[in-house]
């Protein structure tokens, strides 16, 4: 039985569904054994499947693709579509972007952060104006985002779903979704944005390990879905502080399981475009177009 050994950050929601790969047994039934092997940062996860320290990491398919566009032999197999929004306070006046105009914007993963685009061109398109010259924006790691907003010294936050998730939980409202603002865009909201990446070369080794590690992956996703007992030994490791934290992260991570199959590449295709033309080589390097073969088969 082959080994997949998996990169992935300590406190990273990804855990949650290896986790429960291995409690279940999902990983044996589907003919591997998963090895979780934990590390400070995402950077350092990447460091190790470069390296050849493990067969898995975790990233988004725009990482990817830069990467494959470099001459690495990574390819994506579908995890999740969960995406972030934006929220403000509850008494907040704010009904549309367009009330954000003036204001002070928490932002967590940088200025080329995906929902930050995503929202950016919905407020050009349906409002006719660019938030980024419009608000003055506060990038931050998600835990300083998180602090700062409930503490209201932003007016609103664009953040990582499963903290938006503790922050809706606190009481502040989401004034809009990345997947409502995606719909209104032409995009395909339901396109899994994170998932698991590996080399090439390890799959020519080990054929059958894309399709088993997806299987596996969508036998903890249906069990999570399904059964709210399959949380209870997630719930340490969730790091939630009370009831509300503990329901809102099990919904929004429901909402955020894709439907099963392949990734839809004429979908991807228009949604990569946009992320060119708003995002640059700061984001994509040089890959301008969504390179062949990033999407493993995994049906």
């Amino acid at each position: 039985m082959p080994t997949l050994r998996a990169a992935v950050l300590k406190i990273g929601t990804v855990n949650w569904e290896l986790d429960t790969i291995t409690r279940n047994g999902f990983d044996k039934a589907n003919g591997f054994e998963l090895q979780v092997q934990p590390y400070a940062d995402n950077g350092a996860t990447r460091v190790a499947l470069e390296g050849g320290e493990v067969d898995m990491a975790v990233a988004d398919w725009i990482w990817v693709a830069r990467q494959r566009a470099a001459g690495k032999d990574y390819v994506f197999i579908p995890y999740s579509k969960a995406v972030g929004g934006v929220v403000v306070p509850k008494d907040s006046p704010a009904q549309t972007l367009q009330d954000l105009k003036g204001k002070k914007i928490g932002i967590a993963g940088g200025p080329v952060d995906k929902s930050w685009l995503i929202l950016r061109a919905y407020g050009e398109k349906e409002y006719g104006f660019d938030l980024a010259d419009e608000t003055e924006q506060v990038f931050g790691a998600p835990p300083l985002v998180f602090k700062t907003a409930l503490n209201g010294e932003t007016d609103a936050a664009i953040n990582f779903w499963h903290f938006l998730a503790k922050m809706k939980a606190a009481g502040m409202r989401e004034l809009i979704s990345v997947s409502t603002a995606s719909t209104a865009l032409g995009l395909n909201p339901d396109i899994p944005l994170l998932g698991y990446v590996l080399k090439e070369s390890y799959l020519a080794e080990n054929p059958q390990m894309a399709h088993a590690l997806y299987q596996a992956s969508r036998n903890a996703k249906e069990l999570l879905a399904e059964d709210d007992s399959a949380w209870e030994p997630l719930r340490d490791q969730m790091n939630v502080k009370s009831e509300a934290q503990f329901e809102t992260l099990r919904q929004d991570f429901r909402a955020g399981i894709p439907a099963p199959g392949n990734v839809a590449v004429d979908d991807a295709a228009t949604f990569y475009s946009l992320m060119v033309r708003l995002g640059g080589s700061k984001l994509v390097g040089e890959a301008t177009e969504l390179p062949t073969g990033l999407f493993a088969n995994v049906e």
